[in-house]
């Protein structure tokens, strides 16, 4: 499906080339994984994590049935330099568009890069502006069912650790 990030190689030929953080390197991030208070899958999350953990990051993976203070309450006191919501359940677009303004609404965590991902909708691809209106929400990368890893990875590598605005 769509995305707004251009794709790169694989892991081992990624950290061959240069393009993607070395596990232990100095571009380790501090990620929350999560899902939409709506979604029970676990699955997702745990791949997701191993992914992350693979390109060298530190992963907090808050499960499922996350709700949304929980998931502001622990990005406010950790501090995030990645917020990444995976969702299975066909309510990832609405229940997204209600998490990614509470995030948004904290001062704090106005700026930390969010990226949502997985099934957004039960509409089908027929739904093409949903990852349109995600990121005018205030997500920085929308990943529809079936988009693969290469966009979200090379969103990721180019992120650096500690930033703030």
């Amino acid at each position: 499906m769509r995305s707004t990030a251009a794709p790169i190689g694989g892991t081992r030929a990624g950290r061959a080339a240069g393009r993607l953080p070395v596990p232990g390197g100095p571009a380790k991030l501090d990620v929350v994984v999560t899902t939409v208070a709506s979604d029970s899958h676990t699955w997702n999350l745990v791949y997701v994590q191993l992914l992350l953990e693979e390109l060298g990051h530190r992963v907090t993976n808050l499960g499922a049935c996350v709700p949304d203070d929980l998931l502001v309450a622990e990005c406010l006191r950790r501090r995030p330099d990645l917020v990444v919501v995976s969702s299975l359940n066909g309510h990832g677009f609405t229940d997204g568009l209600r998490l990614i303004g509470r995030l948004r609404a904290e001062r704090e965590l106005a700026a930390v890069p969010a990226v949502i991902g997985g099934k957004l909708g039960i509409a089908g691809p027929a739904a093409r502006d949903r990852g349109d209106l995600l990121r005018a929400a205030g997500f920085d990368l929308v990943l529809d069912d079936g988009a693969g890893t290469a966009s979200f990875r090379s969103f990721v590598g180019r992120l650096t650790a500690g930033v703030r605005s």
